[in-house]
């Protein structure tokens, strides 16, 4: 199996295996699905993590207004009556207006977090050190306990318009957003690998050989963005330790040019006759006027 080191950017993502003999087409898309996968998984600890803290989202309507805003207007958070965390709630308000502030209490806030953090170290980009490939299998497991951890604690479900609910549906809109930008196309995706464009319509074997045991480190990009940039040869981090260690052997040189000096030589150990001297007995002769 050929083993490819996924790369967004000059940014490791993941580590993928793949036969020598897989078809482009599948294995682009297959990237760029796990790639995706991942991001899915990254929103969704980061609403969790809210919905931890501040319970689910207020209606559209009522979003960003104050108490006294929605007093006036009489609007009502219908679902927030039907979905009440198990155990009972805490109110914990959300100072960005986006949730209802009925919090779960410390117990079921636990398991969710206890369930985002396993999540995320699913997906971590720390897999690559490790050596671990990521498949979409692992992507779709921390997807479930993701979702299992939610039916624990809100088994009466989340509102319609909550974007954990609509992740979990596969009904986001990420239009207009950041995370949006991020997201790419199976179709629209491309791999690039030592500068060439690996084309959809070969097989991989045909750009790195028929060795199985190949180690590759490839770029995804969306089509039309052109050819990836060229990574530098050292990091940032190596050029600092590399300046630092110049600077100090610049240091060392100095040192050793303001003591190049020959006063040493009329210290005892650079006297090379005071071995003759001491087998003669004259050793620790001192001479005076009488």
């Amino acid at each position: 199996m050929v083993l490819l080191h996924v790369k967004r950017g000059d940014e490791s993502q993941f580590l993928l295996q793949a036969p020598g003999s897989a078809e482009l087409e599948e294995l682009t898309a297959q990237v760029a699905r796990v790639y995706n996968g991942r991001l899915k998984v990254q929103r969704l600890c980061s609403e969790m993590e809210e919905l931890a803290e501040h319970g689910i989202f207020l209606p559209p309507n009522m979003q960003g207004l104050t108490d006294e805003q929605i007093e006036e207007l009489k609007l009502k958070d219908e679902w927030g009556e039907k979905c009440i965390p198990s155990g009972g709630s805490v109110f914990k308000k959300d100072d960005i207006g986006r949730r209802n502030g009925q919090a779960p209490n410390e117990k079921m806030k636990q398991v969710l977090k206890k369930t985002i953090e396993e999540a995320k170290a699913i997906i971590s980009k720390k897999q690559v050190e490790a050596s671990v490939c990521v498949t979409m299998e692992m992507v779709k497991d921390a997807l479930d306990q993701l979702r299992g951890a939610v039916m624990i604690v809100y088994p009466m479900g989340l509102p319609p318009y909550d974007p954990i609910r609509m992740e979990f549906e596969n009904k986001e809109d990420l239009s207009g957003t950041q995370a949006g930008l991020s997201v790419i196309k199976e179709s629209e995706a491309q791999l690039w690998w030592a500068a060439k464009e690996l084309r959809r319509t070969k097989k991989l074997s045909e750009y790195v050989g028929k060795n199985e045991k190949t180690k590759i480190i490839v770029k995804l990009q969306q089509r039309g963005q052109g050819a990836p940039a060229r990574e530098p040869i050292i990091s940032s981090e190596e050029q600092k330790q590399l300046m630092l260690y110049y600077h100090r052997r610049q240091e060392e040189l100095k040192k050793l040019e303001e003591n190049d000096d020959d006063t040493s030589l009329n210290s005892p150990w650079a006297d090379n006759t005071a071995l003759k001297r001491q087998f003669h007995g004259v050793k620790d002769i001192k001479w005076r006027p009488r």
